[in-house]
């Protein structure tokens, strides 16, 4: 009995040794968690009303789950407790039974089955709806999901991204991009909104304490608009609990023992190319504008080393997906004026021209790449190329990419670590303005199917190296560089990036699961 007594009397005291130093403040509420963003506003946090961006998909990611989810570790149950596939071409998803819609409602298979049907005739801009035949409720909390064909990336691009509707609000919404009131946040997520101020970028959340994992730790979690050049001041001063940081601010704040995160290689910087606008249609001049930008002095210099030259074939080098076999266009102005000159070009004094007309172009820049814009500009300048620098803002970027008014334009997104499935959504026709949307090379896209229907893993890997060959041929837009991000917070919750990004590839260390 004393030997008893005394594994109690230890434990206990362990416990307050523990408790005094730190070790358990994780686990207690927050009554007040505060995010800081550099844009600010990206969207009404509604499935069909974010912006269609990383951020506006952690937003609504908030209020409404998935079937599954991924942490630092890979998938995890959300919606779905388990699943497995049947055959190559269905998974069985065994659902919560103890899941209710923030407005009190239940949650059944007859949701899923719904949202399935729901993106069939009002498409999701996130989750590419041609590889599901049907959905079908084998009881209240079974659901089966039908493929048209083998579909390798179905979890991280499907189950894991697409939000699940609650059919008793949407099934009367016929325009959901138009549908923002109160009842199109009504989801199974951990969050509710309490407060959106678009002029502001500023968004308030509440918990959902009926939250089928518990009640949230973070009682209100808060975002609020930082300028990057504010950004590390304003998690010094305890403005922010959290907040995306430059290089230059790391070292510092570690040493005030802020904890620093860096991200993994998962946001491409590019030159988006009007392919379907001449002289950019032909595949030399893409080739010649390649050559002539030297990608090792952008990153040694705009991006004072922080950062790492991206593959033709778009990958990084340190990518498990990289293909080192392919033609690297290391700088080389000769080489671009040669195919100018089997195009026609000639220089006219400084520039190329063409039977007597110079070659002007223009390229869209945002303020906060300016600075990388110019100095593309000079090497272009230096090789021949006469181009203009149009600075414009983020919003209005993507607006004219995805009009095709532009001749060049920077761009830069993330979803680079994650599946490979991402080569179709920024090759391919049919996707947003971060997607080159061609077509014209037959045998490109072949591979892009094949790729996501290959579910061996080695042959799926040799079919991503021969998409990278291809695609650094044609270079429907021009891969540049993969730049350092870093992510510093207080430690107050444990804040990580997710493993291949959330959702489809979302390189941002804001994983849902870190508040609950």
């Amino acid at each position: 009995m004393k030997k008893s007594n005394s594994i109690v009397r230890g434990v206990l005291l362990l416990a307050m040794i523990m408790l005094f130093s730190g070790f358990v403040c994780a686990e207690e509420d927050v009554a007040v968690y505060t995010i800081g963003d550099t844009t600010g506003d990206w969207g009404f946090p509604s499935p069909y009303g974010h912006y269609s961006r990383g951020p506006g998909y952690i937003r609504m990611s908030l209020i409404f789950d998935t079937l599954v989810w991924k942490d630092q570790n890979g998938f995890v149950p959300a919606l779905a407790e388990s699943w497995q596939m049947d055959g190559d071409d269905a998974y069985v998803f065994n659902l919560r039974k103890n899941a209710t819609w923030n407005d009190g409602e239940r949650f059944t298979a007859g949701d899923v089955v719904f949202t399935v049907d729901y993106i069939k005739q009002h498409p999701y801009q996130w989750v590419n709806s041609e590889p599901i035949k049907k959905a079908e409720a084998l009881d209240e909390h079974t659901v089966k999901i039908y493929l048209n064909h083998s579909y390798a990336p179905f979890l991280d691009m499907v189950a894991g991204t697409l939000p699940i509707l609650p059919e008793h609000i949407y099934k009367s919404v016929s325009d959901p991009t138009k549908f923002q009131d109160e009842k199109a946040l009504v989801g199974t997520g951990p969050y509710k909104l309490v407060n959106y101020d678009k002029a502001q970028g500023t968004y308030l959340y509440e918990a959902y304490e009926g939250y089928y994992l518990g009640a949230p730790r973070v009682k209100q979690l808060k975002f609020v608009k930082v300028s990057s050049e504010m950004a590390a001041a304003a998690l010094e001063k305890g403005d922010v609990d959290a907040i995306g940081v430059p290089a230059e601010a790391v070292e510092k704040l570690k040493k005030e023992n802020f904890v620093v995160l860096s991200s993994p290689r998962d946001g491409i910087t590019k030159i988006m190319v009007n392919h379907k606008k001449e002289p950019f249609s032909d595949a030399r001049i893409r080739q010649a504008l390649y050559y002539a930008i030297d990608r090792q002095a952008l990153v040694d210099n705009a991006l004072r080393g922080f950062g790492i030259i991206a593959g033709p074939g778009l990958f990084a080098p340190d990518s498990e997906w990289y293909n080192p076999d392919v033609e690297q266009y290391k700088y080389d102005p000769s080489k671009a004026e040669d195919l100018m000159s089997e195009m026609g070009y000639s220089k006219e004094g400084q520039y190329f021209s063409k039977n007597g007309t110079a070659l002007e172009i223009e390229m869209l820049v945002t303020s906060t790449n300016e600075r990388v814009g110019e100095m593309i500009r000079q090497q272009l300048d230096g090789a021949g190329f006469k181009v203009t620098l149009r600075s414009v803002d983020s919003k209005t970027l993507d607006s004219l990419v995805g009009e095709w008014s532009f001749d060049l334009a920077l761009n830069s997104h993330g979803g680079m670590g994650g599946d490979p499935e991402i080569l179709n959504r920024i090759i391919g026709e049919g996707y947003t303005f971060n997607s080159a949307r061609y077509a014209a090379d037959q045998k490109l896209n072949d591979l892009l199917d094949r790729e996501v229907s290959e579910m061996d893993p080695e042959k799926r890997k040799e079919l991503v190296a021969e998409v990278q060959a291809v695609y650094a041929q044609d270079l429907p837009a021009l891969p540049l560089y993969y730049s350092n991000s870093y992510w510093a917070h207080d430690g107050l919750v444990d804040m990580y990036y997710t493993k291949r990004g959330v959702a489809n590839g979302i390189p941002i260390a804001q994983n849902k699961l870190s508040f609950v």
